[in-house]
């Protein structure tokens, strides 16, 4: 099993360092979910199909390993309350050794 390590700071601002399984098939939302980092219910509403923006996060650095954005994110973003410009839901980015050492934080939920 390989793990990357992550830092997820969740909506009361608290920091948490996260290993991540690479080896699971997992996205960032799921690694939220995990761990327990957001009010159930508050995020991943839509099961990560990219139609509920409940999984946005501000990506801290690292932003040039993600994978480019994709049309339905992109669209889902341009609805989306509390965007940014460093935004990306966290379903849509999957956990992969090119993200070691991410840092993101938690969007507000609406």
């Amino acid at each position: 099993m390989s793990d990357i390590n992550i830092k997820i700071t969740d909506r009361e601002g608290i920091t948490h360092d996260i290993a991540a399984p690479t080896d699971m098939s997992m996205n960032l939302m799921e690694v939220i979910r995990a761990y327990e980092l957001a009010e159930e219910g508050t995020i991943g509403v839509c099961g990560g199909m990219a139609m509920c923006a409940s999984c946005q996060v501000y990506v801290l650095n690292n932003a040039d390993k993600l994978p480019e954005m994709g049309d339905e994110e992109d669209a889902m973003l341009g609805e989306a309350f509390h965007v940014q410009d460093n935004s990306r839901l966290g379903c849509q980015i999957h956990i992969s050794e090119e993200i070691e050492g991410l840092e993101v934080e938690i969007a507000p939920y609406p």
